[in-house]
């Protein structure tokens, strides 16, 4: 089956646009406050056994907080991921009318990966393209690209993450790109759960072809924990789990799922993420798709709280 990694979009900033957040985290959430929480769920997952974690340079400051514990706690176990290209702008002010902006040029490349290395260093084993399409400038942008391959040549895997309705084709796209004779990216994170599966068969086809897949989005950002549809609770009930690790369990049961995200905010909702691990679905046993479409405007929609 699928590790479990933690995901810390909802643990570096105030404020995110995962549902069911807001009675997790601490009522004022300054940065010590923040830090915290996040330090407290990475206690937790690593007392449970999660030795992976995934970050952003757009998560507020959550590399900076994830550093901070890894120095404070000596691990050297924890594999990290981080990604570049959103850069966070809110400053810290959960009411801010823009809280991240994308570019994906070489010049933030540069600097996002010095950011980053400057606080995470040699922990970060995988580094991503943060929120790939197929219309991205990265495709036509050879310098662009031979920055990349010059990380990937020092020893630093690279990936991608996707998002939208079109994640299919950025994920054929992108797996297809090389330098040098050699495929450039070696992992992608895409958004799959049973409201939005979309992607899947693009998903089996990286698999197979060797890419690492990581799953971000398997509770429809709180969607499917807060209000899951009636399927989901009779699973629930069945096997006296929440109907977040039922979401969690079916994206677990997809063979091609090799590393499923939790965006836990709290210890309390991690442990409830986890047990995820004590369910078997057949992968095929939710089948409550969305059209894509509306699925991607409601989580356009969503607000940033």
């Amino acid at each position: 089956m699928s590790d479990i990694a933690l995901g810390l979009a909802a643990l570096g900033r105030p404020a995110y646009i995962n549902l069911g957040r807001e009675d997790a985290l601490p009522a004022h959430r300054d940065v010590d406050a923040m830090r915290a929480a996040c330090h407290e769920v990475l206690d937790a997952a690593y007392a449970a056994g999660v030795r992976r974690v995934d970050a952003a340079r757009s998560y507020g400051r959550a590399e900076e907080f994830l550093a901070q514990w890894l120095a404070e706690r000596g691990h050297r176990d924890v594999r990290v991921s981080s990604k570049w290209g959103y850069e966070y702008v809110a400053d810290w002010r959960p009411d801010a009318e823009v809280h991240e902006v994308k570019e994906h040029s070489v010049a933030r490349f540069t600097r996002q990966w010095g950011e980053t290395e400057a606080l995470l260093g040699h922990h970060v084993e995988l580094y991503e393209v943060h929120s790939l399409t197929d219309d991205s400038p990265l495709f036509g942008d050879l310098e662009l690209l031979a920055a990349l391959g010059a990380l990937r040549d020092s020893g630093v895997r690279l990936g991608f993450s996707t998002s939208g309705p079109r994640q299919a084709d950025t994920v054929r796209r992108a797996l297809e790109l090389e330098m040098e004779g050699r495929r450039l990216f070696e992992a992608v994170q895409s958004t799959w759960n049973v409201l939005e599966p979309s992607a899947g068969a693009a998903l089996a086809w990286a698999h197979e072809t060797g890419a690492e897949v990581f799953v971000k989005e398997g509770l429809a950002n709180g969607r499917l924990a807060v209000d899951p549809p009636a399927r989901v609770r009779e699973l629930a009930e069945k096997h006296d789990v929440g109907p977040d690790a039922i979401a969690l369990a079916a994206v677990r049961a997809q063979p091609w799922a090799d590393v499923v995200l939790s965006g836990a905010a709290s210890a309390g909702q991690l442990h409830a993420n986890l047990k995820a691990r004590e369910v078997d679905l057949d992968p095929d046993e939710l089948d409550l798709a969305e059209d894509p479409g509306g699925y991607w405007a409601t989580r356009a929609a969503l607000p940033w709280a």
